[in-house]
């Protein structure tokens, strides 16, 4: 059986409409062969909407050395599944189904353990890295992804979320990435009980991570320098820093704290921080290298743009804990050693373990009182001929672009 392809024919061979990485800054959607089953643990899943991520961002530029023209992007899926493998049994065709943007066997021995970003199944060993992700990179796997009509899901035995016919796919599809991610930064900030937790960034897992940590009790005070994102967390009831109005943000989130700074400290934003004018011109310089330059100079000694880290190690207090969510990919990174060392901190990182986290989540997402606000996060949506200008708008934070969300079913 093959997919039914809204797409068209050349030679034969069906085909679909997929948003496609050409190179820095150059995203364009086009015909690519419709998926296949490969495998019997392989689903084919119709996409019914998927997701810009803020980590797509670091494939539109900085990550360019380990990309080639044409690989299909996206890991924020969700979609009707169409057919299965003899071997997918917990989902059938006909069911609704979000996909998580990692890719796990459920069953290997990080699996049983709940560390699924780590799998062993699809680790990819020739690259020093963990588990295989949708659309990003050959660092892990180089597997097609879900900004696009049809997705083929390797390990479907296990990764497909079933989710309930009825509610709009708003309310289901931040389950493959955002809420799980920012569900795991506030699990490993491990902020004591009634205690403090500053969110630096206020894209869409630090907007979560926010609201997370004020609906597990705590006290979030956010941080941020862009007014939509401000008013976003402000309206779902969280303290914010507008970062515009300081030169010295750590000073006041003491200020807020007693004098010690929070007790825990998110960082959403990762290596694309503002404020690093020397690393950033680095990563644009390695994204224009040719392929063969740039991927060992980024493997080796890659940087990252680090003041937002860097204000993290600051603000937090002592034998606080600093929990990094923002992806950062730098290999030569220098840390302020002597401060961590001698303030005691603690810090917990790494890619989120989606199905970790499903049981705790799917009952507030399924909950109509909408205690998370799912349904205050998406600022855009666009039929998938108009992602390459979600694209632009999301990285220049332009047009209120806080959470872009294309649908390729129209």
């Amino acid at each position: 059986m093959e997919p039914a392809s809204a797409g068209t024919e050349s030679c034969g061979v069906p085909k679909m409409r997929a948003l496609t990485w050409q190179g820095p800054r150059d995203v364009r959607v086009q015909d690519v062969p419709d998926p296949r089953l490969e495998t019997d643990t392989d689903a084919i899943v119709r996409i019914t909407s998927t997701a810009i991520c803020g980590s797509d961002l670091h494939l539109y530029e900085v990550l360019a050395p380990f990309l080639s023209p044409g690989d299909v992007l996206g890991h924020e899926p969700m979609g009707i599944v169409e057919e299965t493998g003899s071997a997918v049994e917990h989902i059938r065709p006909g069911d609704r189904v979000v996909v998580p943007f990692n890719i796990a066997c459920g069953d290997c021995w990080m699996c049983r353990r709940g560390l699924h970003a780590q799998c062993e199944t699809t680790q990819n060993t020739d690259q020093g890295c963990g588990a295989s992700l949708f659309g990003y990179t050959k660092l892990y796997g180089q597997v097609p992804g879900g900004q696009a009509e049809y997705l083929r899901v390797p390990q479907a035995q296990f990764g497909p979320i079933k989710v309930p016919e009825g509610p709009p796919d708003e309310q289901f599809l931040y389950l493959s990435d955002v809420l799980p991610t920012a569900w795991q930064a506030v699990e490993y900030a491990a902020v004591p009980e009634g205690g403090s937790v500053a969110v630096f960034g206020l894209g869409p897992i630090g907007q979560m991570s926010a609201r997370i940590a004020r609906h597990r009790g705590f006290r979030p005070i956010a941080v941020d320098l862009v007014d939509e994102r401000l008013k976003m967390a402000e309206r779902n009831g969280i303290e914010v820093v507008d970062a515009r109005h300081t030169d010295d943000v750590p000073a006041v989130l003491r200020e807020r704290t007693d004098g010690r700074g929070p007790d825990s400290v998110i960082d959403a934003v990762g290596m694309e921080a503002h404020g690093s004018p020397g690393a950033e011109f680095a990563q644009k310089m390695a994204s224009v290298l040719p392929d063969a330059v740039a991927e060992p100079l980024m493997t080796k000694a890659g940087v990252d743009r680090l003041a937002v880290l860097h204000q993290c190690i600051d603000s937090v207090r002592r034998a606080g804990t600093i929990s990094l969510s923002g992806v950062y990919g730098g290999m030569a990174d220098p840390l302020p050693m002597l401060t961590m060392f001698d303030k005691g901190l603690r810090v917990a990182m790494g890619q989120a373990h989606v199905r970790r986290w499903i049981g705790d989540l799917l009952p507030l997402v399924e909950d109509e009182s909408d205690p998370l606000g799912v349904r205050d996060l998406a600022t855009h949506h666009l039929p998938l001929e108009e992602a390459p200008n979600g694209y632009d708008i999301f990285q220049r934070k332009v047009d209120g672009s806080i959470k872009v969300l294309l649908h390729p079913q129209g």
